[in-house]
Formats: structure tokens, sequence, C-alpha cells
């Protein structure tokens, strides 16, 4: 990979942190690590920020004034798009889908959302199943017609452009387990958007380095989350010129722990939030990487990750806990 021949604008806090977390791999019976893509540096960190760089050099690139982009309400990827465009002087049209249909009042205006308005942003709310793409596109059009140059980045940043911030990352890890001398069995990590997951599998099949990559869903059906991990997966290689690098194998999703839906958290993602905090001091979000962590902590109760050495990619997204205080709150105290 030769990913000095991309556009790309330079802000990410990298390389992230490779640590152990041996309490918690205790608790677990599993040797456990994360890779701290929480710490990116970006508003808070996580791990659009990688995407971003990408999406951001190619924005400049193309002399773009405005950003647009979409998210659910509690979107991590939308505070750091809007801190991306603050850094760099860029407007940013943000839409919010209302996908989980809470009306508390925690998780309309905390959280992400209190720092996107931070940060600068209008966020316009929509429905539920609202086509979030055309609303995109419509917002773009009247982004030109005022004389803008409007660059749309699609939610979660998961397109080719902004998978190379994975596939970077991937080789990233690779050269810092050399380093430490740690063979790594199995990467875990949280897979919604599709972009994280497709630019590791590319990237670890483009480096040679075969690490296996288990994304736990957070939304889609596993047929459908691993065709979509598969797609982008393959583009990004095309992107890279290595067509064909991709096997279907590759991808891998666990959907058996998304619960009663996106954004929606049970007993099992605040036990997950609560067990990684009191261990190891680590923070981590009800959407994605607390979702991820009881899948992991799950699977390896079953079993799964005896013998092994476990990478968690922490995706970030602490920032939305704030907008969750309300169910939070009673389960803790």
């Amino acid at each position: 990979m030769h990913l000095a021949r991309f556009p790309r604008a330079r802000f990410a806090h990298l390389p992230t942190p490779l640590e152990p977390l041996p309490r918690l791999g205790a608790a677990l019976s599993v040797d456990l690590w994360v890779k701290r893509d929480d710490c990116t540096g970006l508003a808070g960190g996580g791990n659009k920020t990688r995407k971003l760089e990408f999406l951001l050099g190619e924005a400049l690139d193309q002399g773009a004034d405005t950003l647009i982009t979409q998210g659910a309400v509690q979107s991590n990827h939308v505070r750091q798009t809007v801190a991306a465009a603050a850094r760099f002087g860029l407007r940013c049209e943000v839409i919010l889908e209302e996908r989980t249909g809470s009306k508390a009042a925690d998780y309309l205006g905390s959280g992400n959302v209190l720092l996107d308005r931070l940060l600068g942003a209008s966020p316009r709310f929509v429905a539920a199943d609202t086509d979030m793409n055309a609303a995109m596109e419509e917002t773009a059009g009247a982004v030109r017609q005022a004389g803008g140059t409007p660059y749309i980045i699609p939610g979660g940043g998961s397109n080719p452009v902004g998978a190379l911030g994975y596939a970077d990352c991937a080789r990233e890890l690779v050269v810092q387990a050399d380093a430490q001398g740690l063979r790594i069995d199995r990467l875990v990590t949280a897979t919604g958007s599709a972009g994280t997951q497709a630019g590791l599998v590319a990237g670890m099949a483009l480096t040679g380095a075969d690490i296996p990559i288990l994304g736990i869903g957070v939304r889609a059906p596993k047929a459908k989350q691993e065709e979509n991990v598969f797609k982008l997966a393959c583009q990004t290689a095309d992107l890279l010129g290595q067509p064909g690098r991709i096997e279907r194998e590759m991808v891998v999703a666990d959907c058996s722990f998304v619960g009663a839906g996106y954004g929606l958290i049970d007993q099992a993602v605040i036990d997950a939030l609560t067990l990684t905090a009191r261990t190891e001091g680590l923070l981590l979000d009800p959407v994605y990487s607390g979702k991820a962590m009881k899948g992991l902590i799950a699977l390896a109760k079953q079993g799964q990750f005896r013998g092994e050495t476990v990478v968690f990619l922490h995706t970030g997204g602490a920032q939305g806990l704030f907008g969750y205080h309300s169910e939070l709150e009673p389960a803790l105290v």
C-alpha cells in the first residue's frame, strides 16, 4: 500500500496505543489487549478520525467549503466530522436521524448532540427511516444554489476513501505488534456502517498479515452486514490498485448481540460497560464499543477465544454515554 498517493489532511494522534488489559483479560480467561482508537485526538477521538483524514484530504483537494454528513442522533461520526470542519474553517451541515425513537431529553440534547452544537453545527433532526442519502443530496443542492461547494461524507465515513484510514490502521497495528513481540490471533471490533471492518480486512490482506477480524454487529443481520463489509473491502482494495485480493471468507461478523436494535441498550451492554470500566478504567460507549465488548465477553465465556491473544479495537464514543444518562443511572446506583 502506498497511501501517499491519496490526499490526506493529517490531524489524528497516531499511532494510537496498543495496550494489555490484564485484569479484564483475567476475568475472561483471555490474553486480551486493546488498540486505543478512542485516542485519535479529534474532539475526544474515535475511529472516524482516521477515515476523516482521507475524506477531508479529498474534500480540500476538491476545493470544498462545506461538509455534509448524517448519522443517528448520538452519532460519534457526526461529532468528529463537525470538529474536522471547524479545524479547517469549513461549514458543516448535519442531518440527525431519530433512529432509536427515543424522546429522552438527555438523548436528544446531551452527549454528542451537545458537542455538535458546541463545535458549531446546527443539526437538522429527521424521522427514523428517512432516506438519508437523498436528504444529503438535497442539502448539497441548497449549498450549491447559495454559491457554496459541498462535499458529502456518507454515514460513518464509510466509503472506499474513508476505509483507507483503516487499511492504514491494519498496517500500524502489525508494526506495533511486531515491535512488542506480540503475536495476534484475532482482532475484534464493532461493525456498523462497515468502513472500519472493511478497511481492516483490506489492510490485513494487502500487507499479508492475515490476522482474522471478527466484527461484532450493532445493527444489520449477519448476511447483510457481511455483504456490506465484503463489498466495501473489495472496493478499497480496488482503490489501492490491488483488485481481487479480498476473499469472502476474510469477512466474518457476529450479529447476535444487537439486542432490540441499533442504539438500544440492555443489561448485558451495561454489564460490559461496567466490567470494563471497573477492571481497567476504560470507558466504552453504549452503541458500538459497548455492544462489541458485550459480544466479546459472551464469546469468551463460551470458550471461543481459548488459547488466543485477542486485540479489541476500541472505536471510541464515550461522549455518547451522557446521552444515555437516564438509562444508565438506575442500573449503576
